[in-house]
């Protein structure tokens, strides 16, 4: 029997278009808001259409010596130029592309999850340190 964890793939998201790419700080002063940028296809492009596209990303983050990770968000992208006219002919696309903000009073590790309609689910984390 499978587990969740077990269907997440991981690579470098320079080399590999589905894995999130995370911007934000290093370090971060404590309780402070700041800004997140997660994204797909910041150096290779990845498809944005009604039949290969990115469907959503999520965000948790989990402080170093808990337990569990707290979830920051889900962002869902919907429009992928579908239509009455068919694939590809609608006049919306959306980007997969989210910026948020959070604050934290513990270092941890911030965690980009986002799945692809056709190439299933991804990871990438990244330490965030707190001053």
């Amino acid at each position: 029997m499978a587990t969740i964890g077990e269907m997440f793939q991981s690579a470098n998201w320079k080399e590999e278009k589905h894995v999130p790419a995370i911007e934000c700080p290093d370090e971060v002063n404590a309780n402070e808001m700041f800004e997140v940028k997660a994204s797909l296809g910041k150096e290779i492009a990845h498809p944005n259409t009604t039949e290969h596209h990115i469907r959503w990303i999520q965000l948790y983050f989990k402080p170093e010596g808990d337990k569990f990770a707290y979830h920051i968000g889900s962002f869902e992208f919907a429009a992928h130029g579908e239509s009455v006219d068919g694939a590809n002919q609608g006049p919306v696309y959306t980007n997969h592309s989210v910026v948020s903000e959070f604050k934290t009073s513990k270092p941890g590790t911030l965690i980009a999850t986002s799945y692809c309609n056709i190439h299933g689910l991804w990871e990438n984390s990244k330490e965030i340190k707190v001053k």
